[in-house]
């Protein structure tokens, strides 16, 4: 089975956005991930709900939202309305994180867990049957172009048995660094999702290069 492709939109041109959004419609990418930073959080700031609700007017493809923000719970029912179908929080960033599941599941978006490089995913032991989607963080978040941590392998693989030990049908998604050298070993970790942001845009063909990562588990 082939893995789902994120484009992370944070790496495309956002003085042509909708272009970009275009092309991503045309290509064989299965969501857009929209990547939300407050500069609390994560050392960045991207953008927010308004420009959320823009790319959602003229995506084909679902949203996928990733909350690198303090107190996300203030903010799930906004994002929901801009258009997200999928919502991940950060571990780290939840004090009552099976009521934010809850919360998300209670507005129709899918669930998801986001993680930091040093988390271990044996905290997600209790609420992975809750869990849509986890967002395994490959590189320190707040920042695209940055380089793959390899420990995040033997991190993959762990959470696959949870999820499996656990009867869940969670999905582990892959966020910082992803190319076509290290996805192949992803997917045979138990990856399913794949997020690519730099690799995707800045390349030449960005839609050949989203057809490449579709491939990868076909070859």
């Amino acid at each position: 089975m082939s893995p789902l492709i994120a484009p992370s939109i944070l790496a495309a041109d956002f003085a042509n956005l909708q272009r970009e959004v275009e092309m991503l419609n045309s290509s064989e990418a299965d969501y857009i991930h929209v990547d939300i930073m407050d500069g609390v959080f994560v050392p960045n700031i991207s953008f927010g709900i308004p420009v959320t609700e823009a790319i959602h007017r003229h995506a084909k493809k679902p949203l996928d939202v990733h909350l690198m923000i303090v107190n996300p719970d203030n903010y799930l029912e906004a994002f929901r309305k801009a258009g997200a179908e999928v919502i991940s929080v950060h571990y780290e960033a939840c004090n009552h994180l099976h009521r934010t599941l809850q919360a998300i599941t209670t507005l129709g978006a899918k669930a998801g867990v986001a993680i930091n490089p040093h988390t271990p995913v044996e905290l997600l032991s209790d609420v992975i049957q809750d869990i849509d989607l986890v967002c395994m963080m490959s590189v320190n978040p707040g920042f695209g172009g940055q380089k793959f941590i390899e420990n995040t392998y033997s991190k993959v693989s762990r959470l696959k048995d949870l999820i499996l030990a656990k009867g869940a049908k969670t999905k582990i998604e892959i966020d910082g660094g992803v190319n076509l050298q290290n996805a192949p070993k992803l997917l045979a970790s138990g990856a399913d999702v794949l997020v690519a942001g730099s690799f995707v845009f800045n390349s030449s063909d960005p839609v050949q290069t989203i057809s490449q990562l579709k491939e990868i588990a076909l070859v």
